[in-house]
């Protein structure tokens, strides 16, 4: 019997893997973020929401990050990006809210940012929005809703809060600051920004790189070791059917 169908089915297990190898970790992490994911109580954090695109025909041109009204922000500040337009809405209260001793009846309630025209985030691409969030409220975590719009018109609300999400994983989390609380297993914790937004904001930003950094780095590293094992039985089975003798 011919080896060559035996070979042609090796390589083809192994193209397989790889992308299997390559896919799953990538389609776990794609999605909008927010790091570092932890922050400390009366600080004023410096966040960076990571938004990827996972769209094939489109790209990303808008991010809305709605902020909490029950536990406002009394500052929140953004980064100017090149070819982008950052706005911080601001409005009404459902109820007045007492912060460090002061009453508040208005606060920021969304941060939008809006490509320039011709401007975008395309496939395989990603884009960090940064923003000074204070001071940090005394409770458990903070969840910030991220609805990302695109140039098709299509929106992803990033919505589910981390309840919903462990009842049902096939939602769209949303970015979460985790203050009191512990992130759940298998989320990103890191450590939190300072409380001054000047000299300590690229000391924030180096943080959220790192830890873009060692998610990246362990799917990388996932991907890696299924390759290479996959590799590795593509090669023995075809060393096992070169050597096995030609019948006669």
């Amino acid at each position: 019997m011919s080896r060559t169908p035996f070979l042609r089915r090796a390589l083809v297990g192994l193209a397989a893997g790889a992308a299997l190898a390559i896919a799953v970790p990538l389609a776990a992490s794609a999605h909008v973020t927010v790091n570092p994911d932890t922050a400390t109580p009366g600080s004023y954090a410096t966040v960076n929401f990571r938004v990827p695109t996972e769209s094939e025909t489109a790209s990303t041109v808008k991010l809305e990050v709605t902020l909490p009204t029950d536990t406002p922000l009394s500052a929140v500040l953004v980064q100017p990006v090149p070819g982008w337009t950052a706005t911080v809405e601001k409005g009404a209260l459902p109820a007045p809210v007492e912060v460090d001793g002061n009453t508040l009846t208005d606060a920021a309630l969304k941060i939008v940012w809006q490509a320039d025209p011709g401007v975008g985030i395309g496939q395989d691409q990603f884009q960090v929005f940064s923003a000074v969030l204070g001071p940090v409220p005394d409770t458990g975590h903070v969840v910030l809703p991220a609805a990302q719009t695109y140039s098709d018109g299509s929106v992803v609300d990033w919505a589910a809060t981390p309840d919903e999400v462990a009842a049902d994983d096939t939602l769209e989390p949303a970015p979460v600051l985790y203050i009191n609380d512990t992130p759940p297993t298998g989320a990103h914790s890191h450590g939190t920004a300072s409380a001054a937004p000047s000299h300590e904001h690229d000391a924030g930003e180096a943080s959220a790189s790192g830890s873009a950094s060692d998610s990246s780095g362990v799917a990388l590293g996932l991907s890696i070791a299924a390759l290479i094992v996959a590799a590795a039985g593509a090669v023995l089975g075809a060393l096992a059917l070169s050597r096995r003798p030609k019948r006669s």
